[in-house]
């Protein structure tokens, strides 16, 4: 287990996740919490500047004049446009504080466990280039494993499922070392995705990615409970048919419809990663249960299901959201254990 230790320190973990940024400076706890979002204003000469991050640049989507580009610097856990992912961090890191720090510090930083060579170098030295200091990376179920609080020194065996907004990753740690990892390019998008299509193909409307996430996360559910209440909620789009304006009301009952195949693929690899792991470890697993983080960690009855299909107990993290970046964070206090799970 992580002991946190009381020595001042400028050292900075970053999770660097598709839909948001999070950034946990030693000692502090997290500084920053952002939309992995930029936008860049277009200047003479080809020259751009930055004209808002986070937040700011989340509400600007699809609302934006000619000469103003917002985009998502990362897709499906990894960076997919280099310039503006190095962009947003250095401008994080000027929102913390970081240029006035007297000495550079260490950085970690978290990459999906199926990063390629090209992926995980283009993630270091975004971090390098940014920050200027000595840079790690580490696995994000690692870092969401020890930010949960998993005993992952240990010769037993410890089940995470980190899912976030770009991807699912299913890992088994023991030992300091991931025995076990996969991961699916199914999380939160592909949910708020499942949830357009089926509204435009049985109510002809066109909603924004940010309505279907609201809908997620106000009456989205995985499983029905037993005398689960029917909920419902006003949503607003574009009629295919006219092409005015239009509102209307969807129940809670549609939306578990609507999510139903992303959620059996998330189930799916998770009971995959079961049957594949060595019996010694699945029982471990059976005795510990599995532990979920990311955002998408926290839909209804999502642990419900989960249990159901495995018949192995499911627990959310106490901290589901912030996980990876405490574990980025709490892995910088032992520098030891920090070399020998780093990337």
């Amino acid at each position: 287990m992580f002991s946190i230790l009381s020595t001042p320190s400028k050292d900075i973990g970053i999770d660097l996740g598709t839909a948001n940024t999070l950034i946990y400076l030693k000692n502090r706890g997290i500084v920053l919490n952002e939309p992995s979002v930029l936008a860049v204003r277009n200047g003479t000469r080809g020259l751009k500047r930055i004209f808002a991050a986070g937040g700011k640049a989340k509400d600007m989507l699809g609302k934006t004049p000619e000469g103003i580009n917002v985009s998502r610097p990362l897709q499906h856990g990894v960076i997919s446009d280099f310039e503006s992912a190095q962009s947003m961090l250095k401008h994080f890191l000027t929102e913390i504080g970081y240029s006035s720090f007297a000495a550079k510090p260490k950085i970690i930083i978290s990459v999906p466990c199926d990063v390629t060579p090209i992926e995980k170098r283009a993630a270091k030295e975004a971090a390098e280039s940014a920050g200027k200091g000595e840079v790690y990376l580490i696995e994000e179920p690692m870092a969401a494993a020890i930010g949960a609080g998993l005993p992952i020194t240990e010769p037993a065996g410890s089940m995470i499922v980190d899912i976030g907004s770009g991807l699912t990753e299913v890992a088994v740690i023991s030992l300091s070392g991931i025995v076990y990892c996969s991961s699916v390019r199914i999380a939160g998008e592909e949910i708020d995705k499942a949830i357009v299509n089926y509204i435009r193909r049985k109510y002809n409307l066109l909603i924004g990615d940010q309505t279907a996430e609201r809908v997620k996360i106000t009456i989205g559910s995985a499983h029905s409970g037993v005398d689960e209440e029917t909920k419902t909620i006003e949503i607003s789009g574009m009629n295919l048919m006219d092409g005015i304006p239009q509102s209307l009301r969807i129940s809670s009952p549609e939306v578990r419809e609507a999510i139903a195949e992303p959620i059996n693929s998330i189930t799916d690899a998770i009971r995959i990663a079961l049957e594949r792991m060595p019996p010694e470890l699945a029982s471990d697993i059976v005795d510990t249960g599995i532990v979920l983080s990311g955002g998408v960690s926290l839909l209804k009855n999502l642990d419900l299901l989960i249990e159901k299909v495995t018949q192995v107990p499911v627990h959310v993290a106490d901290n589901p959201m912030t996980a990876v970046a405490e574990g980025t964070g709490r892995a910088l206090d032992e520098l030891a254990l920090l070399k020998e799970i780093s990337m």
